[in-house]
């Protein structure tokens, strides 16, 4: 796909996995406490003038965390859970997403995605590889038609802006 080089994040579709990367110039630990804690996630996840009025997190393997982003305008909303495989702090996190309802049930109409998270540090900056990996070449095409690129832009872009802010 592309690079863009405004927001340093590239990437690149293989086969039915979706490949996202960028640099964040923040510690790994603290790039890490913003997946992991939902006052931080309240604060940065979703696009942009969207809010997170629900989050709870069970941030453990097994453990599930659950969300509502809410337009600017209140007219949308749109659940999501994950639930976690793996976490080895402050290096890796991996877990399965899908759509869902406020209950937590899964959306079985849209595609689930295996999500695998690395962070990695160096000098001082924190590089997110994020290997979203879907059950076909079409599930794929299929959140990349809904918009999910420029959704996932702007909510690292948000990351990237409350990581600037604790820095001060």
């Amino acid at each position: 796909m592309s690079n863009n080089n405004n927001n340093n994040m590239t990437t690149k579709v293989e086969g039915k996995v979706l490949v996202l990367e960028r640099t964040f110039q923040a510690p790994r630990e603290l790039v890490f406490a913003m997946f992991k804690e939902p006052k931080h996630l309240a604060r940065w996840w979703g696009p942009k003038g969207w809010t997170l009025p629900v989050c709870t997190i069970d941030f453990r393997p097994g453990g599930v965390w659950h969300y509502c982003m809410r337009s600017a305008d209140g007219r949308m909303e749109s659940w999501g859970k994950a639930v976690y495989h793996e976490i080895v702090e402050p290096e890796r996190i991996v877990y399965v997403d899908y759509f869902s309802d406020e209950n937590g049930n899964e959306a079985e109409d849209m595609p689930e995605t295996l999500i695998a998270m690395e962070f990695i540090e160096r000098d001082g900056k924190t590089t997110i590889v994020n290997r979203a990996q879907y059950a076909s070449a079409e599930a794929l095409q299929k959140v990349l038609d809904m918009g999910m690129l420029a959704g996932i832009t702007e909510t690292w872009d948000r990351l990237e802006s409350l990581l600037q802010d604790l820095a001060e």
